[in-house]
């Protein structure tokens, strides 16, 4: 018997473009892709990347910055929530109008600018490893060390480029907004770029010089809305061990013991696939009933129906 999903899903950045003309075209045929799953029945809350975007608009107010000495850095918390309010802007309107083409006029779609909690004594802000923003020489690297605290690495030969931590979420401030405007069959865009990093000082949220997974996001609001599946888009269709080699294997079902002795074992890259994996495992041991999916972005629909992509549950 057909059951209508409660589906959280996690755009990668080939969803959107690199680029402000390129984002305009990308979420066409992103919108196209989510509307498919809309128009099967199934309940969509979607969360995207902001990797190229905010690193253009770190790179834009670092500039200016520059020219005018009156204009104060801006903190990466707040290029954050810009990054989530432009990219909410270009999806909701590419999702609003594909819905009307498709006959459903009165379905809202809504972009919740969110601010994800983190954890000041996360261990990974001990150890800052997320490279953002452009290169520099070891000149300017000195410069921002100085001028703005940044903390600066040398990148394989290229140059100096700021890193920051990659602290784990714990609480999506917004949840309950969230929860109330799905439970009201509204299309929600939350999260964007794993959220706005945020620690908690008394009653007061602080933005934190951070960047937050936005597959470990997606995990943390799919079980909190109590969602039936996660399902992370990617630039590839299925999840491989042994990926490059002569011995390559994709894969379609995994248990999630099976998927952690593949994580253990190392065979998923940090900063690519692994995020991705550990997302869908946690997501599926959360319970019985809850399937992760991991697939591009253009087979979702294929996905669901079990024709193709890694499925994870317990």
């Amino acid at each position: 018997m057909y059951k209508r999903k409660r589906i959280v899903i996690a755009l990668g950045g080939n969803a959107l473009g690199n680029t402000l003309p390129e984002q305009m075209i990308a979420v066409k045929s992103t919108a196209q892709a989510l509307c498919d799953l809309i128009e099967d029945g199934h309940q969509v809350v979607v969360v995207h990347g902001n990797g190229p975007q905010v690193g253009m608009i770190n790179n834009a107010m670092a500039a200016l910055s520059r020219e005018d000495p009156n204009q104060p850095n801006t903190p990466l918390s707040v290029c954050v929530a810009m990054s989530q309010a432009y990219i909410g802007y270009d999806l909701q309107n590419a999702l609003r109008e594909e819905l009307r083409k498709r006959g459903f006029v009165r379905t809202p779609v809504v972009t919740v600018v969110t601010q994800v909690r983190v954890d000041p004594n996360d261990p990974a802000f001990q150890n800052p490893s997320k490279p953002i923003g452009h290169f520099m020489t070891k000149e300017q690297a000195e410069h921002a060390a100085k001028a703005y605290g940044y903390i600066m690495k040398e990148d394989a030969g290229r140059g100096y480029r700021r890193v920051v931590a990659s602290p784990k979420p714990v609480e999506i401030v917004e949840q309950d907004a969230i929860n109330s405007l799905v439970d009201a069959n509204k299309i929600v865009i939350c999260c964007g770029g794993g959220g706005i990093p945020v620690t908690l000082q008394g009653d007061h949220l602080k933005g934190a010089s951070a960047v937050i997974d936005k597959d470990f996001a997606s995990c943390l609001l799919a079980k909190k809305l109590g969602a039936d599946m996660l399902i992370i888009l990617t630039a590839v269709e299925k999840v491989a061990i042994n990926f490059g080699k002569e011995n390559e294997e994709w894969l379609e079902d995994l248990s999630v013991e099976k998927a952690k002795t593949y994580i253990n074992e190392g065979h998923f890259a940090a900063g690519s696939m692994l995020p991705k994996v550990q997302a869908a495992v946690d997501f599926a041991s959360s319970g019985a009933d809850r399937t992760a999916l991991i697939t591009h972005l253009n087979k979702a629909r294929d996905g669901i129906m079990g024709k193709t992509g890694t499925r994870i549950h317990l």
